[in-house]
């Protein structure tokens, strides 16, 4: 994406309090390269869990599929991690109700119907679900 290097460099800087509240910097080591990759992705941490959504198009998850050690520069500290990408589909739908419950204003991004009474529609999540991927990334 051609504004990733922008957002990296933002991310790394003095002003990344800008970005804080909702994006941070995943760093994967490639499986067969070995070579690092950092991303620039959106978040919703719960507790010492971060959760990413991902389309199943970008490749930069499939490093954490068994899972693996990675990094996050979040609120400008570097962090310890662990890393799992979640791709079976029904269990991404399911943790994608999970995600809408805790921050519902994101759901419209995904065009998720969600119900004042029932929360997200289980049946747009799985839909969804089809092109998406969650990452689960436990803070160490």
């Amino acid at each position: 994406m051609w504004y990733n290097p922008m957002m990296i460099w933002l991310l790394r800087s003095p002003f990344h309090g800008m970005l804080d509240k909702g994006i941070m910097l995943v760093t994967v080591t490639g499986r067969k390269s070995g070579k690092n990759y950092s991303t620039p992705v959106n978040y919703l941490r719960d507790g010492n869990t971060l959760w990413v959504i991902s389309t199943r198009a970008r490749t930069w998850w499939r490093n954490l599929i068994d899972g693996a050690p990675l990094e996050v520069l979040l609120s400008g500290q570097d962090l310890k991690a662990q890393g799992e990408a979640i791709v079976d589909e029904q269990a991404v739908a399911e943790r994608l109700v999970s995600y809408f419950q805790k921050a519902p204003q994101f759901a419209k991004y995904f065009r998720v119907g969600v119900d004042a009474a029932s929360g997200p529609l289980l049946e747009d999540c799985i839909r969804v679900a089809k092109d998406r991927v969650m990452i689960k990334i436990d803070l160490l």
